[in-house]
């Protein structure tokens, strides 16, 4: 394992993370405050309890991770898309560094940029909501595990895109809408039997669903299942980056 390559990597991408702090942190905080001032203090105050949990304090793990997948994703597939798109790419995968440093290194400062992004909003979200977390070690877990398989998936389209605009498309047009209808502002129980059984199909709901569960101690789903399903999505991202960088798609052409 060569830890220098990992380090610089890391060390280079983390840099960049500071460099653009009001981009890459103000931002989503202050977007994310916004939807707990709207949601959280003028429409959860209408809205009975769901499973014994206000609703503002019922939708704080799910606007966690609304901007803690969006980052993963948006950090990792810029990451790596940035030196594609400016050629050096190819001297990285030319280089005396395996597939799987490189990844530690993008997939790693990623998975923290989006966990630091996360704990901020979770400290942000005590000025607007009451709320505690009833098992904090099993919430860290599913926020680091959250942020390294998004990360991983983010590094996919980073490699396979061949422009900003589809590096962009696929944030927009499929995970925002997984996000909102992974349960994020609902519970899952609250849909007619024919949604929730499509729902299942959905892996954000398992990440919201664990997630929550560490925060209230309920969840729509069972807690040994979600941490199965996110287990199985990070391999199939594993494999599917391992598998690029042995062909070489989308990178050598």
């Amino acid at each position: 394992m060569n830890f220098q390559a990992v380090k610089s990597i890391y060390s280079f991408e983390m840099a960049r993370f500071f460099r653009t702090l009001s981009q890459s942190l103000i931002s989503p905080v202050l977007s994310t405050s916004l939807y707990f001032i709207v949601f959280g203090a003028a429409i959860g105050s209408r809205i009975d309890e769901i499973d014994g949990v206000s609703y503002g304090a019922f939708i704080v793990p799910g606007l966690i991770m609304l901007s803690v997948l969006t980052q993963s994703i948006s950090n990792a597939s810029f990451g790596i898309y940035f030196p594609k798109f400016l050629g050096s790419i190819y001297e990285l995968h030319t280089a005396p560094v395996s597939f799987v440093e490189i990844v530690l290194g993008y997939v790693g400062a990623a998975a923290t940029k989006s966990a630091l992004i996360g704990l901020v909003i979770l400290i942000t979200a005590e000025f607007f909501v009451d709320f505690s977390i009833l098992h904090p070690v099993a919430m860290l877990a599913f926020l680091v595990l959250t942020c390294v398989s998004f990360s991983l998936f983010g590094f996919i389209i980073g490699i396979w895109s061949k422009n900003f605009e589809q590096l962009q498309m696929i944030p927009l047009l499929v995970i925002t809408p997984l996000v909102f209808l992974g349960g994020s502002f609902y519970s899952v129980s609250m849909l007619p039997p024919f949604w929730q059984t499509v729902t299942m199909f959905n892996p954000v709901v398992y990440l919201i669903s664990g997630f929550r569960w560490s925060f209230f101690g309920v969840s729509d789903i069972n807690i040994g299942l979600s941490l199965t399903m996110i287990a199985v999505f990070m391999f199939i991202c594993l494999g599917i980056i391992g598998w690029t960088f042995k062909t070489g798609y989308k990178i050598k052409t």
